[in-house]
């Protein structure tokens, strides 16, 4: 093969791993690139539970310190975490500081997640997911699963099941509100 021949045929790999990459990303972009501490918590969308859901999103919480839990009423796990969660929302919230849990169970479980939200006394926001898409956005690999989100829209943690209301938690939430009053 002459060196003209060589070149031809390293151009057109080059170009088929180029045409490969951008596919990836394009397609699979939520699939490839996974939420991390320190990443932009990405846009999400889902409903509330009222009687005619609305659409709400993240967006309705920019500048604003928000803790994302992901979720479901079969979710032995969830059920341990929920309380240790309204403990903290309760203490933080007229500081500021939100919660939306974001139920993922099936299309048709509204008042099954209802009930859970009155059975556990939650005051937080918490909406549907019925289709899961912020798994898919999240990259989540399973429930529970919770990102913090400083004002700046950066996630600051990144964690499973556990007791929201510890000194650790605590501290960090205080941190961010701090850093939120500052920066206003």
């Amino acid at each position: 093969m002459t060196a003209r021949g060589q070149w031809t045929v390293v151009g057109i790999v080059v170009a088929v791993l180029a045409a490969g990459l951008f596919a990836a990303t394009r397609f699979l972009g939520d699939e490839l690139y996974s939420v991390e501490v320190g990443s932009r918590a990405p846009a999400f969308a889902a409903v509330t539970l009222d009687p005619t859901p609305k659409p709400v999103s993240l967006a309705d919480y920019e500048g604003q310190v928000v803790l994302v839990n992901v979720w479901a009423t079969w979710c032995p796990p969830c059920r341990e975490e929920m309380p240790s969660m309204q403990a903290l929302y309760k203490d933080f919230a007229p500081r500021g500081f939100k919660i939306v849990a974001v139920s993922i169970d099936d299309a048709g479980a509204e008042q099954k997640v209802r009930d859970f939200v009155k059975e556990f006394g939650l005051t937080f926001d918490v909406w549907h997911d019925p289709e899961g898409r912020i798994q898919k956005t999240y990259a989540t690999t399973g429930v529970p699963e919770n990102f913090v989100i400083g004002a700046d829209g950066t996630v600051r943690k990144k964690a499973y099941a556990q007791d929201w209301n510890s000194p650790e938690n605590r501290a960090l939430v205080t941190q961010l509100l701090a850093e939120a009053a500052a920066g206003r």
